[in-house]
């Protein structure tokens, strides 16, 4: 006959301590979730039974992470979610989707209502919530989390991001060693870290090569198509325009090579484009964008992967992440027109 399962046998099975698995059998939620899945294996595995009870061991609660987002008709954000959405599933985390932006919930309205519905951590994505909104989030027991934040995020609280600056850089660096000398940048939002990062590294770019950074060719706006058609609109009315644009997102890009195309601006012959992102649409411009590719998909997984970390009562092992960004060339950039071959 098997003998019974004891605390000390399921302790043992499970690699834990005793109290441990004592703290799962109650629904303790000071266990980081992967413990956790190791003990209720080891609880069924075992076949255990607490003292009086018949019936079998009820599956410990999912933990539902709130993940909120300004818009999800983007590229950008499909393939953040992309990871984010994987990274849960492996985790046994279920997600929960809000939108956010300016008409978002109060944050304490927010608190509240996460912690009435079990919500245990939020993971804000490209979020304007402030430093203020986040620690009155974080004072109420809820972890977070924010993936490339606009504003800073404040002190004590986990970012992920991939290196803005070094992306705009190695554009800028991409146009300059093809022969461009007036290059222009079309940025985010002016308040955003993100775009600006990418623009204190189209500038460093310029500074080395001792060329001068034109208050002209510098324009902010969002992160969408709308603010590159306006963008080459304007920068073509300048006495002397520039050879080549880096945009600040794939989304102002593809508003720039739209603008260039009903305006009659050949690219790459009269214009050289990149882009910043490396999503999907990128591929399927004509011509293709040229691009700084961030992983998005895997700074969805390291977000979830923090926040869970973070729920589980673990310090991260920094406050601050960022994953490397790749330049991909394609063929919407191309030495000025006239060059020598």
């Amino acid at each position: 006959m098997r003998a019974r399962a004891t605390l000390a046998s399921v302790a043992a099975l499970a690699g834990v301590s005793i109290p441990t698995v004592s703290k799962v059998i109650n629904a303790r939620e000071d266990v980081a979730p992967a413990t956790r899945k190791r003990v209720l294996d080891a609880l069924r595995q075992s076949d255990y039974r607490p003292p009086g009870q018949r019936h079998a061991l009820a599956p410990s609660p999912s933990t539902l992470i709130d993940v909120a987002v300004d818009s999800v008709t983007t590229a950008y954000y499909a393939e953040v979610m992309d990871g984010i959405l994987e990274s849960a599933e492996g985790s046994g985390a279920e997600i929960v989707l809000s939108k956010t932006g300016h008409t978002h919930l109060p944050a304490v309205e927010r608190a509240e209502k996460m912690q009435a519905q079990g919500r245990r951590g939020l993971l804000l994505v490209t979020s304007r919530w402030t430093p203020r909104e986040i620690r009155e989030v974080k004072q109420r027991g809820i972890a977070v989390v924010v993936i490339d934040p606009i504003n800073p995020p404040g002190p004590g609280v986990a970012s992920v991001g991939a290196t803005n600056w070094s992306g705009g850089k190695a554009a800028t660096e991409h146009l300059l060693g093809l022969g461009h000398t007036r290059i222009a940048f079309i940025g985010g939002p002016a308040s955003a870290e993100c775009s600006q990062d990418r623009e204190h590294g189209y500038v460093a770019a310029l500074l080395e090569r001792g060329l001068g950074v034109s208050e002209d060719y510098v324009l902010a706006g969002t992160f969408d198509s709308e603010t590159g058609r306006r963008g080459l609109d304007r920068l073509l009315g300048l006495a002397e325009p520039p050879q080549a644009i880096f945009a600040s997102s794939d989304s102002i890009a593809v508003g720039v090579l739209a603008e260039a195309h009903a305006r009659g601006v050949a690219v790459p012959r009269d214009l050289s484009v990149v882009g910043f992102d490396g999503t999907y649409p990128s591929e399927q411009t004509s011509p293709q964008l040229t691009t700084v590719a961030q992983p998005l998909r895997d700074m969805g997984r390291t977000a979830v992967r923090a926040l869970l970390r973070e729920i589980g009562g673990e310090k991260p092992d920094s406050m601050r992440v960022e994953l490397a960004t790749h330049l991909i060339v394609r063929s919407s950039t191309a030495p000025p027109s006239g060059a020598a071959s």
